[in-house]
């Protein structure tokens, strides 16, 4: 199927059919849903479909009297995958092509037979076309563009120009088949995602390595993933670090540094060191197959542009029928003009009217468009929320995992008595075990540092203060420095360097070693690299930026004055949600931007929700849109895309408007005639289709 007209005729033919409850037609991925009752006969259905000239095949085997899927990808289905030029649309456009020729040799060598030549290659191509109009007229949809091509041809007949008859018929012909490519080649741009993820994997048990399909792996299996290998499902890598190359799916150029405990996804490639990944998603849950799934289901929520255009066209179409009627019986019935001309020129009306060009000239860019984004990372959820993003005036983001990574890093080492890698190691060998995020801070640091820890004996943890044990024979104590001062005296310097660093929102854990400040550690969770470009590109868009959190309001001050960005601190779920709907209050489109349960509420309040990659899927299932690799950067990117996109609908609703108009005023003046007519609609049928697929070549900044 190549647009939402094809979609319409699908849906209004196989509602008719008895023990039809429910039908829902994805024109993207070719897949009719069919809710069926017991008297649900599978053939009638796929007759139904052949009958509107498409092809169809069973997706998947009924299993009971509740539901079934039958896939109806038009012209191509998965099953039979091959070159355009081989596919059913593309043999009748050769076949009808050939025919013409062959009418245009036999007329010149035997003049005597040359209409019933012409009517024959006429015939080639009208044939089938006639065909689908009658059907599609049977159950349900009497004014469609096969309607009118076969209402225009018929009537050139009748009138003496079967030629012309047969060359507007290869020309519309010629304009399917390309629009077929061009849906084909959007279609793929995003299928073709799938192809990223290996068919196989190596799933190790005993020490004994054997590869398996990578579609039967279950969650909880450990598998094995080389250099250069690209990983085969989703997991956490459970032993073994090395960088990961996340392009093909984040779109993100530069590799990332992975290790144990950090997630890899689906169709990334390892380019260094052995992995051992367990598996955390099966082949139809896993990042990929999201994606794809997300962008299919997208591309059928329609934006409310192309609800308009939809709406528009079932009044145009049969406007266009009256239209043409009047202009071939008025002037010869109120003036005494010639029947021939104006009939002529009433059937050419018809053609000029034809409302492919226009029906496919939104869905058309919305899907390019959600395709472009998705391989880049950008997922939004339909055609709405597309056309939304570019009337977004505010944006209301979340502090932690949001502007700011989520994993607070060792910022500031202040050594004493001992050098700052023995300090450093001290404070590791008590946190060894821990999962506190203070805790793994120091521990990567140090992993980082390459300095040797020491066992610690007699570790504890003390409830609200810190850790205490013995390492190398020394009572260590790390902790804050409320609990450090009721240990030990802190200088004035010390006091004075750890109100600094609170000030800058960092957290202080002091280091005390038999009594006595040997320095400490300063630790903060550190705003994202790109965010303050990010939130400057947002201010030069003239999109104001507000930072929302419920950390205390130093921290939040200190994070929201290197962004530049205003801050609302101490806030709960609720409040968050209250903010976004005081900035709505005011007059602006917000969007608010999460990765996590408590951004929930503020996520479904907002006039657009954005997840950020990695975060809770309660985030990701809420939002609207989410940004795969995390960037700040992305969300200017997507309004950049959204407004690309609203910009090729407007270019390609002016060529197919712009150009009916010009064949309408040189038809009526006698300028031009029927073959160049089917230009008004084939022609800028061609035109916006490929300056929608422009789109797929679409690249954040």
């Amino acid at each position: 199927m190549d647009c939402s007209s094809c979609g319409s005729k699908v849906d209004t033919a196989v509602r008719k059919l008895p023990g039809v409850i429910d039908v829902a037609v994805a024109v993207s991925s070719g897949v009719l849903k069919i809710q069926r009752g017991p008297d649900f006969a599978g053939d009638d259905a796929m007759r139904q479909v052949r009958n509107l000239g498409y092809g169809v095949e069973t997706l998947a085997p009924p299993t009971s009297t509740t539901g079934s899927e039958i896939v109806s990808p038009a012209d191509n289905p998965p099953a039979a995958k091959g070159p355009w030029w081989w596919t059913r649309k593309a043999k009748l456009t050769a076949a009808c092509g050939v025919a013409l020729i062959a009418a245009y040799v036999l007329g010149y060598l035997f003049p005597a037979v040359e209409r019933e030549a012409f009517l024959v290659a006429l015939a080639v191509g009208l044939v089938p076309v006639g065909w689908r109009a009658i059907t599609a007229a049977r159950f349900g949809s009497p004014f469609s563009i096969e309607m009118l091509m076969t209402i225009a041809a018929v009537g050139a007949v009748f009138i003496g120009a079967q030629e012309e008859a047969a060359v507007v018929v290869l020309l519309f012909l010629v304009g399917e088949m390309l629009e077929g490519v061009a849906a084909g080649r959007a279609r793929k741009s995003i299928q073709g995602l799938t192809d990223l993820v290996p068919k196989t994997a190596l799933v190790e048990v005993n020490g004994q390595v054997s590869e398996v399909p990578a579609e039967g792996l279950a969650v909880g299996v450990v598998i094995l993933v080389r250099p250069g290998d690209r990983v085969p499902a989703d997991g956490d890598i459970v032993e073994g670090e090395g960088e990961i190359d996340e392009a093909p799916v984040t779109g993100e150029s530069v590799p990332k540094r992975k290790m144990v405990g950090d997630p890899v996804y689906a169709g990334t490639i390892n380019v260094g060191g052995v992995l051992r990944v367990r598996v955390t998603a099966a082949a139809a849950d896993n990042t990929i197959a999201r994606v794809v799934r997300l962008v299919e289901e997208a591309q059928e929520s329609k934006s409310p542009t192309e609800r308009f255009i939809d709406r528009f066209s079932k009044i145009y179409t049969p406007l266009v029928l009256v239209v043409g009627a009047l202009v071939a019986t008025v002037p010869p019935l109120v003036f005494g003009a010639g029947w021939g001309e104006w009939i002529y020129k009433g059937l050419a009306i018809l053609l000029i009217g034809c409302p492919c060009s226009l029906v496919i000239s939104t869905p058309a860019a919305i899907a390019a468009g959600l395709s472009a984004g998705a391989r880049r990372g950008l997922l939004m959820k339909g055609g709405a929320v597309l056309e939304t993003l570019g009337k977004i005036t505010a944006v209301a983001f979340d502090k932690t995992g949001t502007l700011t990574s989520g994993k607070p890093l060792v910022t500031d080492i202040v050594a004493g008595a001992r050098p700052e890698a023995e300090m450093l190691a001290l404070a590791a060998a008590l946190e060894t075990g821990s999962s506190h995020p203070l805790a793994v801070a120091i521990l990567n640091r140090a992993k980082a540092e390459g300095v040797s820890i020491l066992p610690a004996s007699a570790a504890r943890a003390i409830a609200g203060e810190g850790v205490e044990g013995t390492v190398g024979g020394e009572e260590v104590f790390l902790g804050s420095p409320q609990a450090a001062a009721r240990r030990t005296l802190l200088s004035a310097s010390q006091d004075e360097a750890v109100a600094r660093f609170n000030a800058q929102g960092k957290t202080v854990s002091v280091v005390v070693i038999d009594g006595r400040v040997v320095g400490f550690l300063a630790i903060r969770d550190e705003a994202r690299s790109d965010a303050a470009a990010g939130l400057a590109r947002l201010k030069a868009m003239g999109v104001r930026s507000v930072m929302l959190t419920g950390d205390n309001q130093r921290t939040a001050e200190a994070v929201a004055s290197g962004l530049g960005v205003e801050a609302r601190a101490e806030l709960l779920p609720q409040d968050k949600q209250r903010i976004v709907k005081e900035l709505q209050a005011q007059g602006l489109v917000v969007a608010k931007v999460g990765d996590g349960i408590n951004d929930a509420p503020a996520l479904a309040a907002a006039d657009i929700g954005i997840a950020m990659g990695g975060g809770a899927d309660v985030a990701l299932e809420t939002a609207d849109a989410a940004v795969l690799h995390g960037r700040v950067q992305d969300i200017p990117d997507m309004i950049v895309l959204s407004n690309g996109v609203m910009g090729n609908i407007r270019q390609n609703i002016t060529i197919s408007l712009g150009l009916k108009a010009v064949f309408l005023v040189t038809t009526l003046i006698g300028v031009t005639g029927l073959w160049p007519a089917i230009l008004a609609d084939t022609g800028a049928t061609v035109l916006v289709t490929a300056n929608a697929m422009r789109l797929l070549r679409w690249k954040p900044r």
